[in-house]
């Protein structure tokens, strides 16, 4: 559980580090995974388009950056539902949510070595909206993370401000995945949080952040997970149609709320955010 003064940050700058929430053995077991999971399942591909590319990649790295991602490792890996049900890291989220928790989400990012994508600024209620600030997305460690393989960066305070409209129309009339306009919300005006393997990096749904280029020779891989309070409602975008996961507490009958059914639906899910 994380301390009063652990959770005051978090609601005050929109952030926390929490070091060390799993331990070597775990880690290496996940890492081990996450290196079949990219191998089998993962798509990789340029990742997002719009204009914001031309501002943080010169023409040569813009061709060749790739982004490595999948969504819920949990259907592909026994040791991923392990990791999004770990009592320490459900445990956090008790502390900044409430008693009640669901599991909404978990997607894969990994940026490849030298033109690992990046990403502009931009809050995740862009790409899975909700009707309030009780969600905290999760970044799950995998390496340890720094200015050169580009960790995540956040603008301290910026949930306050709700949620923002952002750019999803490039300029030559082309769609553009969701960002926050690049001359206005800087990369440069970000605070980075490094952070080491195994620890996690938890932000609220409204958080503006991002992340720089991969520089390095080594893949910087990380996994998001998203929790929220059940009766935060979806209102569009990933995973919109489908039932979440009680991790902790109970979920308590709304007025006219239908159970879940049984029947599956496949919606198309919005774009991968980081």
């Amino acid at each position: 559980m994380p301390s009063k003064e652990e959770v005051e940050f978090f609601w005050e700058h929109g952030y926390l580090h929490i070091p060390g929430v799993f331990t070597a053995d775990e880690i290496d077991e996940l890492s081990d995974e996450m290196n079949r999971l990219m191998s089998e399942w993962a798509n990789r591909d340029k990742g997002w388009v719009g204009p914001w590319r031309k501002v943080y990649m010169d023409e040569e790295t813009e061709k060749k950056s790739q982004l490595v991602a999948m969504h819920d490792l949990w259907y592909y890996s026994a040791a991923w539902m392990r990791a999004v049900t770990n009592p320490r890291l459900v445990g956090a989220m008790v502390g900044l949510l409430g008693e009640d928790v669901e599991l909404h989400h978990s997607t894969m990012h990994v940026k490849p070595p030298s033109t690992g994508h990046p990403f502009p600024t931009h809050q995740d209620h862009a790409f899975y909206g909700h009707s309030d600030n009780r969600y905290v997305d999760c970044l799950v460690h995998l390496d340890d993370t720094c200015h050169e393989n580009g960790e995540i960066r956040f603008m301290d305070g910026s949930h306050k401000q709700g949620p923002l409209e952002h750019v999803t129309v490039s300029p030559d009339g082309s769609g553009s995945d969701p960002h926050l306009p690049t001359d206005e919300y800087k990369l440069e005006d970000t605070t980075p949080v490094p952070a080491k393997r195994g620890d996690v990096v938890c932000f609220n749904i409204y958080t503006i952040h991002g992340s720089f280029i991969n520089q390095t020779d080594a893949a910087r891989r990380m996994v998001r997970v998203g929790y929220r309070h059940p009766e935060n409602t979806q209102q569009f975008g990933q995973s919109a149609n489908r039932p979440p996961v009680m991790v902790s507490g109970q979920r308590r009958r709304q007025d006219d709320q239908e159970l879940y059914t049984t029947e599956v639906t496949m919606v198309e899910e919005a774009p991968t955010s980081l």
